[in-house]
């Protein structure tokens, strides 16, 4: 299965691997003597366990510190397809078992065979005929010696002797291999001196797809499984999805972006981890390569392994043998762990494991993110989703933090509820009053309540337009506690929340109960549009391997009246007083964007655990949200108009480039007075119908 963005690149591929099996006659015997010579020599000598082997190994790691293993082509084979990885010595004697018992049963040339074709090489390439393809191109027949020597270095380990990503290390090995054939008499002093210097064409663009959508990939892979179960990886299915490749890219760099710049604020945490490096520069770099396996890349963010210490300069070595030297600003975010008296398991010191990043020209001491983070941006017509991006590395965690992370939405949730309250004859100018409120534990579902606002501070009566925009938690409150929290949790549901998520307490009015981030970007869609709810989707079309359609999006829209959930005139008056949040209040940073288009809330939840922004323009809505999988305290300073807002800014000057400014025309039923939009039916001065006669102030 192949999975598409909207303008046809290619995302990702889907099988069960990439695997075509050979028969033993058809593999050259080049290709068999290079696997030879640097995996058992001797393997057509012993009986599946080479006990001369184990003797040299164990001589050799007794004597020097550069660590080697004796296990047969044999007990590969037994491990690769029995047992697991893990190094103890019960797994040990099953696999020696194991490779006794293969013996027995299969001939040398068999064994063989079975390995050459089932061993892993990379980039989900199984056994050496796969990987020709994908590395060289070609044909494992048509292999040169030269070829053949770099594939057999892969088994050893496929991401360390990656041509493609590592190739100074992959070349190192190579020439290592091409030694021993030579000195094993499997090649000529001619053949040797050939291959030596042949230049190797490697396919490069099978490292990676031309796009940073791995959430999006593994969503339609869920997706088309739920529907063509195991013929999703075998029926050569093409799958369209609605996202673009320059936005996809912006969202993702914008995502980063915005939690490296957290990381920056909140102090460097150490190395992630610290080893015993030899002075002895063959010994070390074997250790450097072993090391550097666990602790993969980043994109741009680099592991590598520190060689020289001071609080002047550091010189490490990355994964591909590289060796990069980094001083001035460059060493600033970790000078606390170059210090002389930093504490033993913080300091940058030799044989450190350290994370880099390449900024211009210069290297720079980073380290990889705790937090997490989500983005997510959709069509407000149709739901389509145009970006989306689950958090800061799928390959480090799968977990997509858009569709599965239920947090707490915080004041992000309460346009919902200033919405509901329009329908109850409440207005943008109906005055409530800021000021301290407590309640006991019937009201709240829980315990006794004194909650406060996000500053401390409490400023009287206000309208609820200026309560919104300045994000008072008395005035959602007050406003929940009027309409009723039964009416407001069964009115919220409209917008796709689900009321088990969000119980109805007054507790509901500070976004106290849990949505998405899919969630988010649906619901703040309706006041977008208009006031219809749209779903969020992401496949637009599915064909079979002939390019027939054989499954098609069919989408709500806000083109139909059956989809509307809001009153036009709601959604009308509840864009204009978002508008007022990003013009005077907590989402200021957005009039970077210099349109008057845009309109959102922020959301940061007690103790700034969850940081939320939640914004639109009339065809864009996105949502950002940042936090820890576990939940804990961002930083007391930290908002979400200072963490999640500048993600928002970032994807949305590029999604809204193109788009011209748009104006919102005033729907039928609204009046304008006294500065201000109103019901036809709640004209200014006239007593809301949620308040009794004598009340002037919701108190």
């Amino acid at each position: 299965m192949r999975v598409f963005s909207a303008d046809n690149v290619l995302i990702a591929e889907f099988g069960e691997e990439r695997r075509n099996v050979v028969h033993f006659s058809e593999i050259p015997d080049v290709m068999k003597k290079a696997v030879l010579a640097i995996e058992d020599d001797r393997f057509y000598e012993h009986g599946g366990v080479d006990y001369i082997g184990i003797a040299r190994a164990a001589i050799n790691n007794v004597t020097t510190s550069n660590k080697q293993g004796a296990s047969t082509i044999t007990q590969q084979v037994a491990r690769n397809f029995f047992l697991s990885t893990e190094q103890t010595i019960k797994r040990k004697i099953y696999e020696i078992l194991l490779a006794w018992k293969i013996e027995q049963n299969l001939t040398k040339d068999q064994i063989l065979e079975v390995y050459m074709n089932q061993i892993y090489l990379g980039q989900r390439a199984y056994g050496f005929s796969s990987a020709a393809q994908i590395y060289f191109g070609k044909s494992l027949k048509d292999i040169t010696v030269a070829e053949a020597a770099m594939l057999a270095g892969l088994p050893k380990a496929p991401s360390a002797y990656n041509p493609v990503a590592n190739p100074k290390r992959a070349t190192v090995r190579q020439q290592y291999i091409l030694q021993r054939m030579k000195q094993l008499g499997y090649i000529t002093e001619a053949q040797y001196e050939v291959a030596k210097v042949e230049k190797l064409h490697i396919k490069t663009n099978s490292a990676e797809f031309a796009i940073h959508a791995e959430y999006v990939a593994e969503m339609a892979r869920q997706l088309v499984y739920e529907q063509f179960k195991e013929d999703t990886y075998t029926h050569g299915f093409n799958v369209y999805t609605t996202i673009t490749k320059e936005e996809q890219e912006t969202a993702y760099a914008a995502l980063r972006k915005g939690i490296l710049d957290y990381e920056r604020r909140h102090g460097y945490r150490g190395p992630e981890a610290i080893v015993e490096l030899p002075r002895n520069k063959e010994v070390a770099d074997e250790i450097i390569e072993k090391e550097l396996a666990d602790h993969p890349d980043s994109d741009d963010i680099l592991a590598a392994m520190v060689t020289e210490a001071s609080p002047t300069s550091v010189k490490a070595t990355l994964s591909n043998g590289e060796e990069i030297q980094i001083t001035g600003a460059g060493l600033s975010f970790a000078a606390s762990g170059l210090k002389a008296n930093a504490p033993p398991n913080k300091r940058i010191q030799r044989g450190a494991v350290i994370r880099v990043i390449l900024e211009g020209k210069n290297w720079s001491i980073i380290q990889m993110p705790e937090v997490q983070s989500a983005f997510v941006a959709a069509d407000t017509h149709d739901g389509a989703i145009r970006a989306l991006v689950g958090g800061f590395d799928y390959n480090l965690n799968k977990f997509n933090h858009v569709t599965q992370a239920w947090r707490q939405p915080g004041s992000s949730f309460k346009p919902f509820i200033y919405s509901s309250s329009l329908e109850r004859g409440l207005s943008p100018q109906t005055i409530i009053n800021d000021s301290p409120i407590s309640f006991d534990a019937g009201q709240t579902g829980g315990q006794a309540w004194e909650p406060k606002n996000y500053d401390g501070k409490y400023e009287g009566p206000m309208s609820m337009r200026k309560g919104l925009t300045k994000s008072k938690n008395m005035v959602s409150i007050r406003i929940l506690q009027k309409v009723g929290a039964k009416y407001g949790q069964e009115y919220t549901s409209r917008f796709g929340f689900l009321p088990e998520k969000n119980p109805p307490y007054l507790t509901l009015a500070l976004g106290a109960g849990a949505v998405t981030p899919l969630q988010m970007a649906g619901a703040y869609a309706v006041f977008a549009n208009g006031g219809y709810k749209v779903n969020p989707y992401l496949i637009s079309k599915i064909t079979d391997s002939e390019g027939k359609v054989i499954a098609q999006a069919k989408p709500d829209t806000a083109a139909d009246e059956a989809n509307r959930v809001i009153d036009e005139r709601n959604a009308f008056l509840m864009d204009s007083m978002l508008r007022d949040v990003v013009r005077f209040g907590t989402a200021t940073k957005a009039l970077s964007l210099k349109r008057p288009d845009i309109a959102g809330k922020t959301g940061t939840t007690n103790d700034s655990i969850d940081a939320w922004f939640a914004g639109y323009q009339a065809k864009i809505v996105g949502v950002a949200w940042m936090g820890y999988d576990q939940p804990r305290n961002l930083g007391n300073r930290e908002t979400g108009g200072g963490l999640a807002l500048p993600i928002w800014i970032s994807y949305m000057q590029r999604a809204l480039r193109d788009i011209p400014i748009m104006e919102r025309p005033i729907p039928n039923g609204i009046i304008q007075a006294e500065g201000d939009y109103f019901y036809v039916e709640n004209p200014p001065g006239s007593v809301p119908r949620a308040l009794n006669a004598d009340e002037v102030i919701i108190e």
